[in-house]
């Protein structure tokens, strides 16, 4: 999809503030790969886990990061038609990795491929990144239910 064509994630999934992770999807193939960011101020409302986590040197929580991904990947899968009903729920999280520490004024750059689909679940690869810096990668597994 071009740019002017580009959905916004609270168009494709059920997360809101404080729990909707991502500010802009910059890319979307649909059922195959997006890639979106999350600019994370530190000032927001939904960002008050900075100031317990940690006190004197906020950092982003990692399974936040994992969250983000899932939160990309879920906008990939329900950008397509015949999924727009569905809701993907984790089923699981493998080879997660914490690369880097990510803090407040960063951007997090989500890049989701789905690797499998199916009508009840389906796998995906992602990766968050700070400008060209691997912050966290994790195989996803999610299953699809009625979102009602």
């Amino acid at each position: 999809m071009t740019t002017p064509d580009l959905p916004k994630a609270e168009d494709l999934i059920p997360h809101r503030a404080p729990f909707l992770f991502i500010d802009e999807i910059t890319e979307v193939v649909p059922g195959e790969k997006v890639v979106a960011n999350w600019h994370l101020t530190g000032d927001e409302t939904s960002q008050e886990f900075f100031k317990g986590h940690f006190p004197g040197r906020p950092t982003l929580p990692g399974v936040l990061m994992v969250e983000a991904l899932a939160q990309a990947g879920a906008c990939g899968i329900l950008s397509v038609p015949e999924y727009a009903d569905k809701l993907p729920l984790f089923g699981g999280v493998d080879k997660v990795k914490f690369r880097r520490q990510v803090e407040p004024g960063e951007t997090l750059r989500l890049e989701a491929e789905i690797t499998k689909l199916s009508s009840r679940a389906g796998r995906g690869v992602g990766k968050a990144y700070v400008g060209d810096e691997l912050a966290c990668q994790a195989d996803l597994l999610f299953v699809l239910v009625d979102s009602q």
